[in-house]
């Protein structure tokens, strides 16, 4: 393998736990990283202009629409290339997405990014530990503590995705806690926050007024369900349309070399300073929720936050 010694020792540290989210599906809970986190540890490590994606094949698998609200599900298939040294190196996954709207285009949209990027990084996670290949890794651990029981630690048994070789995460990258503010994917709602996000000026050109932009890639997505309002930053309507029509708003970001997300953690650790809690406890405008935000009762819209 050609990678140079900084990038094999890159892929080879432990992907970090505050990194690492968590989903309840089927009565089980899931652990994953997200695609925005796995392009942007491919762009470090590789570099840039080191690696591209390209989806190879995607279909529609279902389709269905009832009472005006569109679901669909799409599955597709992406090829990763990355130039090391003078060597080319090319992995494939497969990925499965889903989508539901009140409009077909957008449900067709949302279900296919989805597959698209569910399939980059399974295809990304081959490559090693910070790309993903440490979850399966910490499954390893527990089947093989499971195999040992029953066949004798001297036996060697493959289950599943949790055969796939290398080393357990170190022991005290394991067991270091999460940072709060990231951990736990809450969204919370906060009229005042938005007010006082809308009220500064443009992140980029410094205009007023602003809206409240939502960092889209801040959270796992969620069906019509907008991210917590603590993940928010200001621009004006101009920018704030160019980021929507983004196709990455990740990339989008990093382009223009500005950290949004701790622009946003600023903001919302000044929001809250301004507004103190009580003994730890949520301020009466501080409530905790996943709203729809086609739903009734809401008004960020008023406060400029979409």
């Amino acid at each position: 393998m050609a990678f140079s010694p900084k990038q094999a020792r890159a892929l080879q540290r432990p992907l970090r736990p505050e990194h690492v989210r968590t989903r309840q599906a089927h009565g089980r809970e899931l652990s994953f990283i997200e695609g925005w986190h796995a392009i942007a540890e491919a762009n470090r490590i590789f570099g840039v202009d080191g690696w591209n994606r390209e989806t190879v094949e995607s279909r529609c698998v279902f389709s269905r629409e009832t009472r005006g609200t569109f679901a669909a599900v799409y599955v597709a298939k992406v090829r990763v290339t990355v130039r090391a040294g003078g060597e080319t190196v090319v992995r494939e996954g497969h990925g499965t997405g889903e989508g539901r709207s009140t409009s077909p285009g957008e449900t067709h949209d949302i279900a296919l990014k989805g597959a698209e990027t569910d399939a980059t990084k399974r295809a990304l996670a081959t490559f090693g530990r910070p790309l993903g290949l440490s979850l399966y890794l910490t499954a390893k651990q527990t089947s093989r503590a499971h195999v040992e029981s029953t066949t004798g630690a001297g036996q060697m048994a493959i289950i599943g995705p949790a055969a796939l070789p290398g080393p357990p995460p170190l022991r005290e990258e394991a067991e270091r806690p999460a940072e709060p503010w990231m951990a736990k994917p809450k969204r919370y709602r906060n009229k005042a926050h938005l007010k006082f996000v809308a009220s500064q000026p443009c992140l980029l050109c410094g205009r007023l007024p602003s809206d409240a932009h939502h960092l889209r890639f801040a959270q796992p997505r969620a069906l019509a369900l907008k991210v917590s309002d603590e993940f928010t930053v200001p621009l004006c309507r101009g920018h704030h349309r160019q980021v929507h029509h983004a196709g990455n708003e990740a990339d989008w970001w990093n382009d223009l070399e500005i950290d949004a997300l701790e622009i946003a953690k600023a903001l919302w650790q000044e929001s809250r300073r301004l507004v103190p809690l009580s003994d730890g406890a949520p301020s009466p405008t501080f409530t905790e929720g996943a709203e729809n935000e086609h739903g009734p009762g809401r008004s960020e819209r008023a406060v400029g936050g979409v």
